[in-house]
């Protein structure tokens, strides 16, 4: 059934060898008439380690300069090959944990008794914005990429975002760049939801692993499949928790996090841009739709 899915373009892009992959700009900013986020800069995905030359090709074309892999030493540790690199582009190695797996498979372990529901990945959500923070995490991961979209008074150069699937450490830092320029929760909501598409055709496969004898949801498919979605919902909730706790994305960033208020304001000049005349933002209200009805089906 994954065959036949639509991926709405923009924002997702194809490259063989990588799943999930899209721009996370294009998106108007709320109550800025003719702002949107800057395009051709953010872009987040599943773990390229499969990439081909073909795939490698489209990326270069990007001209994406960093990957950030926010994946931990146990999960580098357990993949049979290295991490694709190419001319032109470095990794950097920004685990939000450092001895944790947290791939889907990995999270329906830790979080099974809440079988995947919003709360269960409120709590998810939120030990990554707690990993996030530590100090003893030395490798400052979301303050490494936040810093690199601070670093030019004009514009930082593209980046690549990923983690295992591109959905939940993933997730929670693109939403964190997109509340921090303006964008409405119900948009960013919308662009997390967008991996139930990206990700459909490994669902699969992480469903029977789940479900495998032994697994954390042993013959409960229904439970197995909420654990690898993305629904607005989590997003929501998620959203909400940080206002409730931190007050603010901003404040969170601020405050726990450690950035200044400079780096913050030259992130948001830097990515939140003027469309173009003729210009329009990404059709986020047609892709919702678009994502419902493929949802519904899988």
């Amino acid at each position: 059934m994954a065959t036949n899915l639509t991926l709405p373009t923009p924002p997702f892009i194809h490259a063989p060898g990588i799943e999930n992959l899209r721009d996370a700009g294009g998106y108007p900013v709320e109550n800025q008439k003719g702002k949107a986020i800057r395009k051709g800069i953010l872009f987040r995905a599943a773990d390229p380690t499969h990439l081909n030359d073909e795939g490698v090709a489209v990326l270069h074309q990007l001209g994406i300069t960093h990957i950030y892999d926010l994946r931990s030493l146990v999960e580098l540790a357990e993949g049979r090959e290295k991490p694709r690199e190419w001319q032109g582009a470095r990794r950097v190695h920004t685990p939000v944990f450092l001895d944790t797996d947290y791939s889907p498979e990995a999270l329906a372990l830790r979080f099974r008794n809440y079988s995947g529901g919003t709360k269960g990945f409120v709590k998810a959500y939120t030990s990554i914005l707690s990993g996030a923070i530590s100090p003893e995490n030395p490798y400052r991961p979301f303050r490494t990429i936040l810093e690199h979209l601070a670093s030019s008074p004009e514009s930082p150069t593209p980046v690549l975002i990923h983690c295992s699937a591109g959905k939940d450490r993933t997730g929670v830092i693109i939403a964190l760049i997109l509340s921090l320029c303006g964008v409405s929760d119900k948009i960013i909501a919308h662009e997390y939801a967008l991996t139930e598409l990206g990700l459909a055709r490994r669902k699969e496969s992480i469903v029977e692993k789940l479900t495998a004898p032994g697994a954390p949801h042993e013959g409960n498919r229904v439970a197995a499949e909420a654990q690898v979605g993305a629904r607005r919902e989590y997003m929501l909730a998620t959203l909400a928790y940080i206002k409730r706790t931190y007050g603010s994305v901003e404040e969170y960033l601020l405050n726990r996090m450690g950035l200044t208020q400079q780096a913050l304001d030259q992130i948001k000049e830097n990515l939140v841009v003027d469309l173009a005349e003729g210009e329009e933002t990404v059709p986020w209200e047609g892709n919702d739709e678009l994502v419902s009805a493929q949802i519904a089906r899988l």
